[in-house]
């Protein structure tokens, strides 16, 4: 499939050259997906979409414009060829655009090796339907489940090829296929929601349905008659659900588009430590079988394993061509973009340092504080890394869990709640985000 995108961009760059454009490049994305709903253990929603989104990227000089079209026909790709062209002759300059130099490129330029795309046959509507029956009916199984809000399984495909006029040209495909439960537990107003869920490339390293089920409505009994914590300063355990949030936000601030911006709280902070001793991020695009791995970034440049964080000290940011030219540095292959958009920095499969103690233990060792579950909204100055977001999950008294807890606020400030953090050993090694629980002494608890 990817051989017939190659075709289409090179079309696209055939179109682009005609109209008069001095760079360009072109990405063609192709993709299908099938969604199935089960509730009540009949079909609610099923819902099969297929699409082809064009992109194309022309500058002149240093100016640039970016099109998109979901019409493969010739006289379409004309089209928008020379109204990216038009575009670009009117957008203001920007001194940092550019293509990647010839010697700056990926090799190899294909997936190969990274599994991304599981061989075996697409599964069928049926199957699909036949998996979210029986995760609902496992949750239904649960004692004090009261109903099952969602039960949801799908499949989707995608091939993506990109090339550009400094030579660049590769592609890959890929797939996904996930299930997921949301149980309810209780009556009126007394009723509390969970859910668990499992996405993986391959169809055979994807969880049960009956596990997924079942644990999606355990979860939902154990959050049964909640109450408020109380107000004070206690040590915050961030289950393994939750907890990549806090590096997602470690992420945004390093993000080198923040950082030209002048708008992280991690600004001129490279070589300081920002986590405990000891402690790295590694970011690895070559992982088998992650969904965010891949062989060349958005700018056709390679991807890279490194540290963001050393044992504990920043390294670098994530850089884009335009903004490691804005400060003065080298692109670090993590260049994002969709088809109407130019690249933007973002990251890819990231892992946390593990501890050598399990949640439980953590838990045992915590005294009296929070294990938290849920999160919900978020206020988090970018400038200053002051941070506060709602939380809901299980109070914990000398060492021991004594029932759910919700309607409460946890405060502090997330450069120190970072330089602070006590992992777990408990991280699922097959996400994208490969983080354990981690435990921070002394965070603002605002409850009752």
């Amino acid at each position: 499939m990817t051989q017939a995108l190659d075709k289409l961009t090179d079309a696209v760059l055939a179109a682009a050259r005609k109209a008069g454009a001095e760079a360009a490049d072109a990405i063609a994305v192709e993709g299908r997906s099938v969604t199935i709903d089960m509730r009540g253990g009949t079909l609610e929603q099923a819902e099969r979409a297929e699409g082809i989104d064009i992109g194309l990227r022309v500058l002149m000089g240093q100016r640039q414009a970016c099109v998109s079209v979901s019409d493969a026909r010739p006289e379409t790709l004309a089209a928008l060829a020379e109204r990216a062209v038009a575009m670009a002759r009117e957008a203001p300059e920007d001194p940092y655009i550019g293509l990647a130099d010839p010697g700056q490129l990926a090799t190899p330029r294909d997936a190969e090796g990274l599994e991304l795309c599981d061989p075996t046959p697409e599964p069928t509507p049926e199957a699909l339907q036949d998996d979210a029956r029986a995760a609902e009916a496992a949750a239904l199984a649960v004692k004090g489940v009261s109903q099952v809000q969602s039960a949801s399984a799908g499949y989707s495909w995608r091939a993506v090829h990109m090339a550009a006029t400094n030579g660049f040209a590769g592609g890959y495909e890929r797939t996904d296929r996930g299930l997921s439960c949301v149980a309810i537990a209780g009556e009126g107003t007394g009723m509390e929601r969970e859910y668990d869920g499992d996405s993986r490339i391959f169809q055979a390293d994807l969880r049960s349905a009956d596990e997924i089920g079942r644990t999606a409505g355990e979860r939902a009994v154990a959050a049964l008659n909640p109450r408020r914590p109380r107000t004070g300063a206690y040590p915050v355990l961030f289950d393994e659900r939750i907890s990549s949030s806090l590096i997602g936000h470690l992420l945004m601030a390093a993000n080198g588009a923040a950082i030209a911006r002048g708008s992280s709280w991690l600004l001129n902070r490279l070589g300081d430590q920002v986590l405990p001793e000891g402690m790295s991020l590694i970011e690895d695009p070559h992982r088998v079988r992650a969904m965010n791995s891949r062989p060349f970034d958005a700018e056709g440049l390679p991807t890279q394993r490194r540290a963001l964080v050393d044992k504990g000290v920043l390294t670098g940011w994530s850089l884009d061509l335009a903004n490691a030219r804005k400060l003065g540095m080298a692109p670090t292959g993590n260049a994002k973009r969709g088809a109407s958009s130019p690249p933007s920095p973002g990251t890819w499969n990231m892992e946390l340092t593990q501890g050598d103690r399990s949640r439980e233990a953590l838990i045992a060792e915590m005294g009296t504080g929070l294990l938290v579950t849920s999160m919900i909204g978020s206020t988090i100055n970018p400038n200053t890394g002051d941070y506060s977001r709602g939380a809901s999950g299980f109070w914990v008294e000398n060492g021991e869990i004594t029932g759910p807890v919700n309607e409460c606020t946890i405060a502090g400030s997330l450069p120190e709640m970072l330089r602070r953090m006590i992992a777990a050993n408990d991280a699922r090694p097959w996400l994208s985000r490969v983080v354990p629980s981690l435990l921070i002494e002394g965070l603002t608890i605002a409850g009752e």
